[in-house]
């Protein structure tokens, strides 16, 4: 699942590259938690939950069958 989970984050990497952030996979869990750290202008940036829940965990769920939840660390 890793593996799916870093090919579906390479498709959302230029549209955070162009707003000056990135992502990061942390770890995929065996339950289906993806973990991941915003990195760049994301890290501090106050819309960073919406970009994670609205756009990152929209894409990786729609993407990747079994991940439930992405989270930031």
């Amino acid at each position: 699942m890793k593996e799916k989970v870093e090919a579906a984050l390479e498709k959302i990497r230029p549209s955070l590259q162009a707003d000056g952030g990135n992502v990061e996979l942390v770890e995929v869990t065996e339950d289906g938690i993806v973990k991941v750290k915003l990195v760049g202008s994301c890290s501090g940036c106050p819309m960073s939950q919406i970009t994670l829940k609205a756009g990152i965990e929209r894409i990786l769920k729609e993407e990747v069958p079994g991940v439930k939840e992405v989270v930031s660390v």
